[in-house]
């Protein structure tokens, strides 16, 4: 996990915030949940077992989700 992931602050409502640069922004449940887990790990396996747990939500819909989160992170330069 990128050290820029790591210092994000997320609150309940998904407003995220990254105190170094002053940027903001905001996620979705989903987003929350993938933050959340990337706190513990950058398995993206991992983290779609995660989804998979916290919503009613196919392996393979979880797995397009974090796909789809990563390609975000990584067009803001947050990965």
């Amino acid at each position: 996990m990128s050290n820029r992931v790591s210092r994000l602050a997320v609150n309940e409502e998904g407003f995220v915030f990254d105190p170094q640069t002053g940027e903001s922004f905001t996620v979705n449940e989903t987003g929350k949940v993938i933050l959340k887990a990337l706190s513990e790990t950058d398995d993206k396996e991992k983290i779609a077992e995660k989804l998979t747990e916290t919503f009613d939500v196919s392996h393979p819909e979880a797995q397009a989700d974090v796909r789809d989160f990563f390609d975000h992170m990584r067009a803001y330069q947050l990965l």
